[in-house]
């Protein structure tokens, strides 16, 4: 992509995004996601229904009367995206590919974060790490991770999330919410899964196109895996085809939902949309960030 057409690309994302942020992430993102801790702030004078426990003795003692110490929530967090770059996220048979929802969830997260003052790192991943980019707090920081989303172009063709996992895991020390964008075409991540969400936030965004849950029955095609380059001719019309393809699309589902749920690590799927409503695929996001807000 030109300088100029990627540089247009990223202001217009910024602006689609930047809406989204203030009209409906903002404040989900700051309720969902918690500060590291409490710190102290200031003293004042007590007031009824104080908590007795948070009475200054020593500034009490000295003034004749009791005082209490008051304490804020230490905000600033780190937000790291973990985006998978492999071939299957070029797919998309509807408004965008798989690889566009990416590069707008992670814009949107990314703003979300510099609203409320966090720190944003990136990491984009194939079955090699291809990038990384250390957290920090700018706008033009963010920026930068949005523009080499969208123009990225990956060595790597193929999918290892568990090495993305381990790399994250090693590369990043500090507690950390990490948004693992991926459509989960692969195996083996099982474990470091658990290893990751007992010292972090993790949260699995499962993109996915309408076509990998509910494909057409549309005769003779020819496919190719992104992936690997292979290619076959199929009878998605085939009585077996569409049996053995809508089995296997709910096993994945289940099989993702158990391993989410055994590693406490939160799941949330986003199927790509149609022209009618760009941006509908982002409801399931909203009603996740909702629900985790109650459980607080």
């Amino acid at each position: 992509m030109r300088s100029s057409e990627l540089l247009k690309k990223v202001h217009q994302l910024e602006i689609a995004t930047r809406g989204l942020v203030n009209q409906i992430f903002s404040g989900e993102y700051h309720s969902v996601f918690k500060g590291r801790g409490m710190e102290f702030s200031e003293v004042r004078e007590y007031t009824l229904g104080d908590d007795i426990r948070n009475i200054d003795w020593n500034v009490t003692a000295r003034f004749g009367h009791p005082f209490v110490k008051v304490f804020e929530e230490e905000r600033e967090l780190t937000v790291i995206l973990l985006v998978d770059m492999s071939g299957s996220q070029e797919f998309g048979t509807k408004a965008k590919s798989k690889m566009d929802i990416a590069a707008e969830l992670s814009a949107i997260i990314a703003f979300s974060a510099l609203k409320n003052n966090d720190k944003v790192g990136c990491i984009l991943f194939t079955d090699k790490i291809e990038m990384f980019i250390p957290p920090r707090k700018k706008k033009t920081h963010v920026l930068r991770i949005i523009r080499d989303i969208l123009d990225f172009r990956p060595e790597n063709k193929k999918t290892n999330i568990k090495q993305a996992l381990e790399y994250f895991n090693s590369a990043v020390k500090r507690k950390s919410i990490v948004f693992l964008i991926s459509d989960f075409i692969d195996e083996g991540f099982e474990q470091i899964l658990k290893v990751v969400s007992r010292k972090h936030d993790l949260i699995n965004i499962v993109v996915n196109d309408e076509m990998e849950h509910n494909f057409p029955k549309a005769g003779l095609i020819q496919f190719r895996n992104p992936e690997t380059g292979e290619q076959r001719f199929l009878d998605v019309s085939d009585y077996v085809f569409q049996k053995s393809f809508n089995y296997a699309a709910s096993l994945k589902v289940k099989g993702l939902q158990r391993v989410f749920s055994s590693s406490n690590s939160d799941g949330v799927w986003l199927t790509t949309p149609d022209l009618t409503d760009e941006f509908a695929y982002l409801k399931p996001l909203v009603r996740f960030f909702k629900q985790r807000a109650k459980r607080w």
